[in-house]
């Protein structure tokens, strides 16, 4: 849903004209910036806070960088170092875990104090507060992503607290749910996107597009065998679904023609592919992580990039865990970014 109401109309339409200087907590293999730079926007990879050591080699190896792992709940307001915010435009990104909030997970949600995945949300809050309190230079944009769950009916008033303190440090909020397969990726990937931005502006979420991609087209020719389900493999999952669905647990193998659209990836494929297994000249597989990640939106470069130092295991989960590039182009073009000729 779109939060719109008589404000919209007096509010000025968001427009970047400055550098920006991107941070990003949680940051994955840094998909956010993969979105910057595809659109062409002048941008620093200013601070990044990644906790996983797979996604951070990944990240360096894509953006030509050096960051450390670094786990979030030790981050403070100093280490985002925001000043000159009349030179820059900082954007912070905080794509928090969705592990407790979404229906593959345990629902455990992201209460305050709660110490789950999710909960780590709170720790954006508390560095946000820090600034505050030292009189520090707000980042001018926040940009959020998560499963749709944020803000299902239980996660509903926290995702409200949120808002509302955001709301408190002078922040306007724009949150609405955008799916991949209605920006041009043809993967059935729904998720929820926030924007807040400092100060008194309006913003209008792109309007979906006709898609005209199925999985064919993502789709390599020549695959190992070791990615082909097995006559017994298949068995075994109907078997597992009988068993579940008798206890009242859904579990089904999703088989998928290549000329339809991908289900959701998600960080637990590499484990069995049941999520999205496709048929290909009569023989089912899984997909490879290439696949994946042309699924994701990420380009056969920086593919190459992050295969050269991380399993299969690891590209898989963090394909799973990432945001579709796609569909943030779409989002940050409405940021009205016009740098003009600043370095």
């Amino acid at each position: 849903m779109t939060q719109m109401n008589l404000f919209d109309y007096l509010r000025e339409p968001i427009s970047i004209t400055k550098p920006i200087r991107l941070i990003e907590l949680f940051a994955g293999y840094g998909s956010q910036a993969m979105a910057l730079k595809r659109i062409g926007a002048k941008f620093e990879h200013y601070r990044v806070v990644e906790f996983d050591k797979y996604a951070i080699a990944s990240y360096n190896a894509v953006h030509g960088t050096n960051f450390p792992t670094m786990d979030i709940t030790k981050v403070h307001a100093e280490y985002l170092s925001i000043c000159d915010t009349n030179t820059f435009t900082y954007l912070l990104t905080y794509s928090f875990p969705c592990a407790d909030l979404s229906v593959a997970g345990k629902q455990a949600g992201m209460s305050k104090g709660s110490g789950t995945r999710s909960g780590l949300l709170w720790e954006v809050e508390r560095i946000l507060t820090e600034i505050r309190d030292s009189n520090g230079e707000l980042p001018q944009i926040l940009f959020m992503e998560n499963v749709p769950q944020v803000h299902s009916q239980d996660n509903m008033p926290d995702f409200r607290k949120w808002l509302d303190f955001l709301e408190g440090l002078g922040y306007v909020n724009y949150w609405q749910d955008l799916d991949a397969k209605n920006y041009g990726v043809a993967q059935n990937r729904n998720r929820c996107f926030m924007f807040s931005f400092l100060g008194n502006y309006s913003y209008d979420f792109p309007k979906p597009i006709q898609l005209t991609k199925r999985i064919r087209d993502y789709q390599e020719e020549v695959v190992d065998e070791k990615f082909y389900i097995s006559n017994k493999a298949l068995k075994g999952f109907a078997e597992h679904a009988k068993k579940q669905k008798e206890k009242g647990n859904g579990f089904h193998a999703v088989i998928k023609d290549v000329d339809n659209i991908s289900p959701t990836i998600t960080a637990r494929y590499y484990k069995d592919g049941s999520d999205c297994l496709i048929k290909v000249y009569g023989r089912i597989r899984k997909l490879i992580p290439r696949e994946c990640g042309r699924l994701m939106g990420v380009s056969d470069e920086d593919i190459d990039k992050m295969a050269a130092v991380n399993s299969n295991t690891q590209l898989y989960k963090q394909f799973g865990n990432s945001i579709v590039v796609d569909v943030m182009c779409a989002m940050f073009k409405n940021l009205n970014i016009n740098q003009g000729d600043t370095v």
